[in-house]
């Protein structure tokens, strides 16, 4: 059993704990948050055993096999660190860190230290993606990717009201690209490789950092726009269009419902069959990892994301 301890009380830290719960071989022991009243709650509310009071506790517990680090992402290098020096495999929530030159250090010190180290990109695990994948050789050549993943957040009413919040703060690595412009990215890096280059445009709010914005990504024979926003809405679908057919994406973070349409005939769809949290992949993969598996394909493709993350965040706020 892989007993593993929680860093974070929020929704996600939640939904994590609910995941680890339908995955065999998999526990999770302890609760970290630096107000004890505040794991004790949540270590309660998801049924966990344990707390700890800050990262070091939780660290030094003996029933601690493993970490899921969902703390602000500013401080997710420091705490990977920490985690690694310690000799506790990392499952980090995206993005991982806020630089690929951060990842790279990071990924350094984990591998010298021959300690599992892996990102909770929950796009790379889910069934919905494989699908995809799977049914790209029927577009024929790819000439245009459309990705998006648009949705607005309710707390950027506080940022409307004169309010500073986590998810838009920059001092804390807050910003729509980081939060919701790494799923498509992700994907996209995921289905065709990194591409030749990518140019992107931001569009900020009062918080001080993006909203939203896009980007358009140039590959061999093709091109790929990017859009995300926390800001918005939309009911458009992501699309992958081929010289032999087009396939439309209900959800790029979590594809369920597929519509093929090759030239000339009628579409049909796809349903995807995948639990219902979509962070079981993750878990699962975690748990592979620290069994032994091969995770160097995951961790470059951390880096790739996060390549094309800087390359967008060195663009002016517009």
């Amino acid at each position: 059993m892989i007993r593993i301890g929680i860093v974070g009380t929020s929704s996600i830290s939640e939904r994590f704990a609910e995941a680890v719960g339908v995955v065999d071989g998999m526990v999770v022991s302890r609760v970290a948050s630096r107000d004890a009243d505040r794991a004790r709650a949540f270590a309660d509310a998801i049924g966990a055993p344990g707390i700890a009071v800050g990262l070091d506790d939780l660290l030094a517990a003996p029933d601690v096999d493993a970490v899921y680090l969902a703390s602000p992402n500013s401080v997710h290098a420091e705490q990977i660190s920490a985690a690694v020096d310690a000799g506790i495999p990392t499952l980090v929530e995206k993005p991982a860190v806020l630089s690929a030159a951060d990842w790279d250090a990071a990924l350094g010190h984990a591998r010298s230290r021959g300690v599992v180290l892996l990102e909770a990109m929950r796009t790379a695990y889910d069934p919905g993606l494989a699908a995809v994948r799977d049914l790209l050789p029927r577009l024929g050549a790819v000439r245009r990717v459309s990705l998006r993943y648009e949705k607005r957040s309710a707390r950027y009413d506080h940022v409307l009201a004169g309010e500073q919040t986590n998810i838009f703060d920059p001092s804390l690595g807050g910003s729509a690209l980081r939060d919701l412009g790494v799923y498509p990215l992700h994907a996209l890096v995921r289905l065709f490789g990194e591409p030749r280059s990518i140019r992107g445009a931001r569009v900020g709010i009062a918080s001080g950092t993006d909203g939203l914005g896009s980007a358009l990504a140039v590959y061999d024979g093709f091109v790929a726009d990017v859009a995300w926003s926390k800001i918005t809405d939309t009911a458009l679908p992501s699309e992958i269009q081929g010289e032999d057919g087009s396939l439309a994406i209900d959800a790029i973070d979590a594809p369920r419902r597929l519509t093929l349409t090759p030239r000339g005939q009628a579409p049909s769809v796809i349903e995807v069959d995948a639990p219902g949290n979509p962070m079981v992949g993750e878990v699962e993969r975690l748990r592979q990892a620290v069994e032994g598996a091969d995770i160097v394909g995951d961790q470059d493709l951390t880096a790739m994301t996060l390549r094309l993350v800087d390359e967008v965040l060195a663009v002016p706020l517009a």
